[in-house]
Parts: C-alpha cells; sequence; structure tokens
C-alpha cells in the first residue's frame, strides 16, 4: 500500500511539472542581454504563424473548427515547424490558453501572445472605428481591458513565452486599413504625425505594460514597433517595455538596427517579422533561392549580434515572416483563391528583383512553405520552399553555445549559403 501511494505521489509530483507555468525573464549582464526561461539562456527562433486554407481570410478562425480538426491540422502544421528547430511561434489573442499549451506540450514550441493593441480598429461603445486614436480617452480605456482580460486569461498557461503588443502600429498612423502600403516619404509630415498621434500610443503601451505586470511578472512583454520609426518616442515612452520588438524589411542587412536600438533605447532587440518574399518582379516568377538567400543573411545578422559574441550583443532571436503564403493578402477580400502576384509595396534592399519606380514586395507570397487546395475536410497540404530547409540549418546551431565565435559563424552561413542558393554576394 506504501509504495502503490509513493508511485502515485511521484506521478502527481510529474504531471504537476509538465503543467506548470514557465518563469521567463530578460536578463542583463557585461556580456550582453539574454532571455532566460526557468534560469537557462533561450535564444528565440521563432516562425509567424497562421492557419488560413486558400479561400479563406481574415475572418476565417482555426480555433472556431472542430477539436478534432485544430489537432489534426495542428499536427500538420507543428510537426513540419518543430522539424525545423522553431522554438517559439507568434500568434495573435485569439488563440485559447489550451492550445498553447497543447502546441508546447505535444511539440516543444512555445508562443509568443500578440494583442494588435487597435492596429486594425477598435470598438468604442459598441461601435467599431476603423482608424485607433490612442487621444481618445474612450480608446484607452478599451484598450487597456482588453490587455488586463488578457494577462488574466494567460498569465498561468504552460507554454506561454512572451506577450506581445501592437503589429507595426506606428506604421498604422499613417494607413487607413490592415493592407500594407508605402507611407509619406516627407520626414516633416512623419515627425508631425508621430508627436500628434504616436507620441500618445508609445505611453498608452506604457500603460498597458504595467497593467500586465501587475497581474503576471512571469513573461516579459515586448511591442511590435515598424523599423526604428519613433524609436525616440518609444525611448522616451516605453520604460516599463522589456523588449523592443521590429518589424523590419531592408533586405539583406538589418544595418544600424542593433547598434541604434543599444545606444538610443537600450533594451533587448527582438525581430517580430522579416523576411522576403518568392515571388521575383522581374522574372515574373516564382523564385525560392532568392527568398532563401535574405533569410539566410538575416538570420546571420540576428546570430552575430546575440550577446557574448563582441558585436552588439543586444539580439534575442527573432520570428521569420512567414510559415506559410497568405492567398488573401493582396485585396484581403477578392480572389481569394488567386494566388496575385501584385506587388503593393516597394524595397530596394531587396536588390535582385527591385526596379527604381516599381513595387516589388509580394504579400501573397512571403511563406517559406507553399500552400495546396484543401481536401473535401478542409485540411491543406504545405510544400516546404528551399528557404525552409536553410533555416533548418540555421536553428540547428545554438549561438549561445560555449566557445563560439563570430568567424565560426559566419563561415556556418556561407555555407548555407553555398549549399542551398549558390547567391554568395559580399
Amino acid at each position: 500500500m506504501k509504495s502503490t501511494f509513493i508511485a502515485f505521489f511521484i506521478i502527481l509530483i510529474t504531471l504537476s511539472s509538465c503543467a506548470q507555468k514557465n518563469n521567463v525573464a530578460v536578463v542583463s549582464n557585461d556580456q550582453g542581454v539574454k532571455l532566460k526561461v526557468n534560469g537557462k539562456d533561450f535564444f528565440i527562433n521563432g516562425m509567424n504563424w497562421d492557419y488560413f486554407p486558400i479561400g479563406a481570410n481574415f475572418e476565417y478562425s482555426l480555433w472556431n473548427q472542430s477539436e478534432d480538426f485544430i489537432e489534426k491540422a495542428l499536427e500538420s502544421e507543428m510537426s513540419l515547424l518543430q522539424k525545423m528547430g522553431v522554438n517559439t511561434i507568434r500568434v495573435y489573442s485569439g488563440i485559447p490558453p489550451k492550445w498553447i499549451t497543447h502546441i508546447y506540450k505535444h511539440y516543444g514550441i512555445y508562443t509568443m501572445l500578440n494583442h494588435s493593441f487597435g492596429r486594425y480598429g477598435n470598438t468604442i461603445n459598441n461601435q467599431w472605428i476603423p482608424v485607433t486614436d490612442y487621444r481618445n480617452p474612450e480608446t484607452q480605456k478599451g484598450l487597456l481591458s482588453e490587455v488586463t482580460n488578457m494577462a488574466k486569461a494567460y498569465k498561468d498557461t504552460p507554454g506561454l513565452l512572451l506577450f506581445l503588443l501592437g503589429n507595426e502600429n506606428n506604421y498604422g498612423l499613417f494607413w487607413a486599413g490592415s493592407e500594407t502600403e508605402d507611407f509619406p516619404d516627407d520626414e516633416n509630415q512623419k515627425r508631425e504625425m508621430g508627436e500628434k498621434r504616436g507620441r500618445p500610443m508609445y505611453k498608452l503601451f506604457n500603460e498597458a505594460a504595467k497593467l500586465i505586470k501587475e497581474i503576471d511578472n512571469n513573461h516579459p512583454i515586448a511591442v511590435c514597433n515598424g523599423d526604428l520609426l519613433f524609436a525616440d518616442m518609444f525611448a522616451d515612452e516605453c520604460k516599463d517595455v522589456d523588449i523592443f520588438g521590429t518589424n523590419m524589411y531592408r533586405g539583406k542587412s538589418f544595418g544600424d538596427a542593433f547598434v541604434r536600438v543599444k545606444k538610443e533605447i537600450n533594451k533587448p532587440i527582438l525581430f517580430t517579422e522579416f523576411g522576403a518574399d518568392a515571388f521575383n518582379a522581374k522574372t515574373n516568377a516564382e523564385d525560392q533561392k532568392m527568398q532563401a538567400y535574405f533569410m539566410i543573411e538575416n538570420w546571420k545578422e540576428i546570430y552575430l549580434n546575440a550577446a557574448n559574441l563582441g558585436k552588439a550583443n543586444n539580439s534575442i532571436g527573432g520570428f521569420t515572416f512567414q510559415f506559410s503564403d497568405g492567398w488573401w493578402k493582396y485585396g484581403q477580400t477578392k480572389n481569394l483563391e488567386i494566388h496575385d502576384n501584385n506587388a503593393s509595396w516597394s524595397s530596394p534592399g531587396y536588390h535582385f528583383d527591385f526596379t527604381e519606380g516599381s513595387q516589388n514586395m509580394n504579400e501573397e507570397w512571403f511563406g517559406i512553405c507553399a500552400k495546396e487546395t484543401p481536401d473535401q475536410e478542409g485540411f491543406y497540404v504545405l510544400k516546404p520552399r528551399v528557404a525552409y530547409y536553410a533555416i533548418q540549418e540555421i536553428h540547428q546551431l545554438n549561438p549561445y553555445k560555449k566557445g563560439l565565435t563570430k568567424e565560426f559563424i559566419s563561415n556556418y552561413f556561407k555555407n548555407i549559403q553555398a549549399k542551398h542558393t549558390g547567391l554568395i554576394k559580399e
């Protein structure tokens, strides 16, 4: 009887340990800054992940499907991510806590939970407002209430890694909708908009961070900024935010991002989005090697700027954008079963297909996996592109491994570039 009780007690302890929430912290020392999970170094090999079958758009939700459907869909997607070496996914706050735990328990993948914080509009007094004004007291009250409820609902969720607020909301100050656009080049106009509408937004981000920490001090908080636009306002107003997150699309190099964030903001930098599309605007055809080239170069810089390596020492990882193509991204509500090759914005950093005066960034082709038409049950198959296999090799390397040098990492990435693309360019 005694031995039976002891065995039962051991099982209870084991199950309790598996179900415990994680303690996640940002830790700094003279070697740099790191993320630690339960006291152990954790470098984020992340992925922007969603689930939208061809023919569906933002109105579709995987979480509204049956439990059997969700489990089967997750098995297909998370198995591929697990094989890649992805250890964290970025998911919006509609995901129920139970599925965050399911993903962590079955695939060892954490979740960064993302609240859009009014990026795509908000509701005031039961009325939908498409453009969020962060100066409005009712808007402030509503958004702070939402993040408070989020923190309460998710704080004890095993598998939760971070809270992320917003999605390049500083860009949203200029855009009227959710589609990616070019925004004004005039610096005075940008600055005026920043002071008028941006500074109140950053102040509200900080208020949200403080509220979340009152409820949950085990999970750091990041804010997702568009590149470094209004970085000075972030530095001034977001003292209680733990991590500077950025969506950054500059081409093969992030340039001065690491150094600027270190000097101007003095918080770890996390690339919440970065990547390249797999469609060549010049040849008007899919170009997997071009996509992989930029992914490899970007991940190289993210690794080289990790702590202890002697560069900026402030990179804690990144989230590749994105796992699979979004066939709804161009037009949003039309041609949902057509893989549009219309480029909606331009970036000269993506030099292989950039032409002055033309747009070269194809929103529906950013997946490192191509997507096939769903079957009768609604499931679809993903076909990994070259970038998938290149990043898989990248994630086999731990930048915190003892004795690792910048030279070793550079050569490691050079070999990956040669093997998968042959597009080595200094």
